[in-house]
């Protein structure tokens, strides 16, 4: 392998051999066996020398659209990640033919992997990207491509129906951003060729209908994508309950109604499901990590619709994409059925993703955890930490017109109110500028905190946490319990401040935790996310480096500078100036000093020019002077 020879453009194509590892001679030589989903390797090398010979053995629809995606430059270009998560999906699916996991052993590296690890009999894989990679526009790929497949390709598998599952609301809301409206879709010029292209009306013929949870349409020949919360395809048991039954409530005082299937909203989306309207159909999983066991009901739904399909019309499901950026079970152990892997190390050393910096160890030796029932009493020098920090930021970026989002992490919901208060009393600042996000154990927005609110200030509640880094949002600081995990795609996130235990037994995972602020604001600046809590959180936040991400540390508090990005733009206060006339090109500049941990086998240390500096000797008496 050419590990020093890892290209951090996140355009250009990455060879399986140069893709990034850490730097320690020992892990590099077995990273793939330590760090690599055990089918990953395999199929990076075969997808390499596929795409080398042009995508040879794909259909003609297949092989224009990726042609269209991938060679022809567009307004918005593909990370390689993308890229690497379709080509990976087309290629076992239409050239290597690895639909069930008889066929993907044959791709495992490890040795360590048998049919039983498979829970599902249909085909399923599974894409790892990093958050804030473009998980999102892979699955609108996917759709692209099984789409046209399906309508071009005679005696295609694959379908013009589309099950599209988020996990809670919160996901929900933002997959509709992206999906709400066919149009979304075929205007997209990047996604969908225009028509004429390779002699096809790509944009005519594609006539999909969406379905928004409850808000159901006539099924259309055409195509259908539905997109639901994972809680509007339970499936509803038609089985008598029985004495014999694990929970036998029912069995005698009868079925509990379903909270999920409201007749009076309109059409059963279970039922459509599972009906015969439909012939075949593609399911997308977004935050996929939920579905880690067969007995969950998630997987069980999905096992159900799959029976329904063969039973009705011989087929089960076409294909079953997952994307997540922790596909882990419990126990840590890797989804096997993972085909892909851009992990979070790659899209930092990429600068797609904001670079995560903790405090030194002389800034964390002056955070103290008080003695005190009251929980900001307890934490006050952390939140205090976190605010500075934050200030530094906000005065910083108010000269690009953003703000900076503070974002306080803790256990309880009563322990989120009391910081709330805190800080809308301390600092000015924060006075009507907190956010307060409750959620219950699915992440999803509790509806039962305190008082039930009505359905107004709910919608109000969602809407504001869904636009907290527009321009102008109101809000300059969020406080939650962590059960805020996944799918909250906020970018002006910028200080995290963790005051949760961190018990081993979570199963919450730092990747997830860090989720929350990752993204960036910018293009293709670079930032930091600071990142600052109890001596758990850190060591929690610290245990990422086994995935190989590389963590900056810095002193951080009263008098001391921050990283954020240096605006440059023009004087606009000089009244003497004609903007107009000014033609300026302003340059992209390269960090003047800059770390580099892969080279320095290459440091010649006799070669370097210095002279010894004594070193000081101190009394018994000073040496305890010193903290």
């Amino acid at each position: 392998m050419k590990q020093n020879k890892f290209i951090t453009n996140p355009f250009k194509v990455l060879e399986p051999d140069i893709r990034w590892v850490p730097g320690h001679d020992d892990l590099f030589q077995t990273a793939y066996e330590k760090l690599l989903p055990p089918l990953v390797h395999k199929i990076r090398n075969a997808v390499k020398n596929w795409r080398d010979k042009n995508y040879d053995g794909a259909s003609k629809t297949s092989k224009a659209l990726l042609n269209f995606w991938f060679n022809i430059e567009h307004k918005l270009q593909y990370y390689f990640a993308q890229r690497e998560a379709i080509e990976s999906i087309i290629y076992l699916y239409e050239i290597a033919k690895a639909r069930d996991k008889y066929e993907l052993l044959k791709f495992d590296s490890s040795g360590r992997v048998s049919t039983g690890m498979f829970d599902e009999n249909w085909t399923r894989y599974v894409v790892k990207m990093a958050t804030g990679s473009g998980k999102t526009k892979v699955a609108s790929l996917v759709i692209a491509w099984s789409y046209f497949h399906k309508l071009y390709e005679e005696d295609s598998t694959l379908s013009k129906n589309f099950l599209l599952i988020a996990p809670n609301i919160i996901v929900l809301n933002r997959l509709k951003k992206d999906f709400e409206t066919p149009e979304i879709i075929r205007n997209d010029s990047s996604l969908i060729p225009e028509d004429g292209f390779e002699d096809r009306n790509w944009c005519s013929d594609f006539q999909l209908t969406v379905h928004l949870q409850d808000e159901l349409k006539a099924i259309s020949p055409a195509g259908n994508m539905f997109l639901t919360n994972v809680h509007r395809i339970f499936l509803n048991e038609d089985r008598n309950p029985s004495f014999e039954d694990t929970n036998t409530l029912a069995y005698f005082v009868g079925e509990k109604p379903s909270p999920y299937a409201d007749k009076s909203a309109g059409l059963d989306l279970g039922e459509i499901l599972r009906s015969a309207k439909l012939r075949d159909l593609v399911v997308l999983n977004d935050e996929a990590h939920h579905i880690h066991d067969e007995k969950l009901a998630w997987f069980r739904n999905i096992a159900d619709i799959n029976n329904k399909l063969k039973l009705r019309h011989k087929t089960g499901l076409s294909l079953q994409v997952d994307f997540t950026a922790t596909p882990k079970h419990d126990n840590g152990a890797i989804f096997v059925q993972t085909i892909c892997d851009y992990p979070l190390v790659e899209a930092i050393k990429q600068n797609i993703v904001k670079s995560p910096v903790l405090p030194d160890e002389a800034s964390r030796g002056k955070l103290q955890e008080k003695p005190s029932d009251k929980f900001v009493e307890r934490y006050e020098d952390y939140i205090h930490l976190g605010y500075i920090e934050w200030k530094k930021q906000y005065e910083e970026l108010k000269k690009a017109n953003k703000t900076p989002l503070l974002f306080i992490m803790t256990t309880e919901t009563t322990e989120s109110d009391e910081v709330a208060e805190y800080l809308k009393l301390k600092y000015p600042e924060f006075n009507k500028a907190v956010l307060v996000i409750h959620t219950n154990k699915s992440g999803e927005i509790n509806e039962n905190i305190k008082i039930k609110r009505v359905k107004t200030e709910l919608e109000e509640l969602r809407k504001a946490a869904d636009n907290v880094d527009k321009d102008d949002s109101p809000y300059k600081a969020i406080v939650s319990v962590l059960m805020l995990r996944e799918g909250w795609d906020v970018k002006n996130v910028t200080t995290i401040v963790g005051l949760r235990p961190y018990s081993s037994k979570s199963n919450i995972l730092p990747e997830q935790t860090l989720g929350r602020g990752i993204r960036k604001m910018f293009g293709s600046k670079k930032e930091e996310l600071t990142v600052i809590g109890t001596s758990a959180f850190i060591d929690f936040v610290e245990s990422i480096k086994q995935e190989g991400v590389e963590l900056g540390y810095r002193k951080m508090g009263e008098g001391t500078g921050t990283n954020t990005p240096i605006v440059i733009e023009p004087d606009k206060e000089n009244r003497h100036k004609d903007l107009g006339e000014l033609d300026i090109s302003i340059p992209v500049l390269t960090p003047r000093i800059y770390r580099e941990y892969k080279k320095l086998e290459n440091i010649d240390i006799s070669r370097l020019e210095f002279k010894p500096v004594s070193i000081k000797q101190f009394s018994e008496q000073e040496k305890r002077e010193i903290v």
